[in-house]
């Protein structure tokens, strides 16, 4: 029995190294991967420009009537606004509101998801069947429009928009989660912690989220892409972020009255917000076809 246990720790030991073989391998491909390194760059970029707006030089809710609807200058690197505010400030504070709803509401949805796919997956049966008619359920339902009718008629918040979104866009990521689930508990290493007296917590923390995780980050760079562009339509239509703040979509709103002498106020927020959908997308498709490798 001992000579057993023995076997079966080694062959646990080795299950875990080529894991960590596995993952290693995965970032040395995206950092061969000339997608994936721009990808990372105008991220990388994009974040520490919109976490550093504090530095500029302008006021982002400082008003001047001398100053309204100046284009692009060595002043103002990207023009004034209808109310004389430096839009290269508006821009990137709105960088900030838009990448936060972006990245709660994706954590929202990964983590409900994930919990969701796992007890799905691992238990099966009737949990499992009563679980994924609740998701068809859910999926059957316009979720932009429910959105929409949520945020109208709570009161307009960043935290309300974060969270309805997160609640919305979970159940691809309780799919994917699933599916993996369900290959993961018929693996020897989850049959021997079954059989070593794991409860189940345990096993699903510990064994199968874990082995889950390449499939769980490809969603969430995904998911991510797909909320940023959710909050941008509502605020787009007038239901999302609202004044002084602003968000890229609300400042393509307000750019909707003045594309014919001032189009770079659309010019500059729709150029952040398909640079990094763009960006978060390559994300998505390098790790999909790294983890499949």
């Amino acid at each position: 029995m001992n000579l057993l246990k023995n076997i079966m720790k080694a062959f646990l030991k080795e299950a875990g190294d080529v894991q960590v073989v596995r993952h290693s391998s995965t970032w040395r491909y995206l950092l061969h991967d000339k997608r994936a390194v721009f990808a990372l760059s105008v991220l990388v970029i994009l974040t520490v420009a919109s976490l550093l707006a504090f530095v500029s030089p302008y006021d982002q809710n400082a008003l001047s009537a001398t100053e309204r609807l100046m284009p692009p200058s060595a002043s103002h690197w990207f023009g004034t606004d209808d109310h004389g505010r430096d839009y290269l400030t508006r821009v990137l504070y709105g960088g900030r509101i838009s990448m936060t709803v972006g990245l709660l509401s994706m954590v929202i949805a990964i983590v409900v998801g994930t919990l969701a796919g796992t007890i799905s997956g691992y238990f099966g049966g009737v949990i499992d069947n009563l679980m994924m008619r609740f998701l068809d359920i859910f999926m059957s339902i316009p979720s932009f429009f429910l959105l929409m009718i949520l945020n109208a008629y709570l009161k307009p918040g960043i935290a309300n928009i974060i969270i309805i979104i997160g609640l919305l866009s979970w159940m691809d990521v309780a799919r994917i989660v699933r599916a993996e689930t369900l290959t993961l508990k018929g693996r020897e290493f989850v049959l021997y912690a079954k059989s070593s007296g794991a409860n189940v917590m345990r096993i699903i923390v510990k064994h199968i989220i874990p082995n889950a995780l390449p499939s769980i980050v490809v969603a969430a760079s995904l998911n991510i892409a797909g909320a940023i562009l959710t909050e941008s339509a509502l605020s787009f239509l007038g239901l999302g972020v609202q004044q002084p703040n602003a968000s890229w979509g609300s400042m393509l709103n307000n750019a909707q009255g003045f594309m014919a002498n001032a189009s770079y106020l659309a010019l500059f927020p729709g150029l952040f917000i398909l640079l990094t959908i763009l960006a978060f997308n390559i994300l998505g498709d390098v790790f999909r076809k790294a983890m499949s490798r």
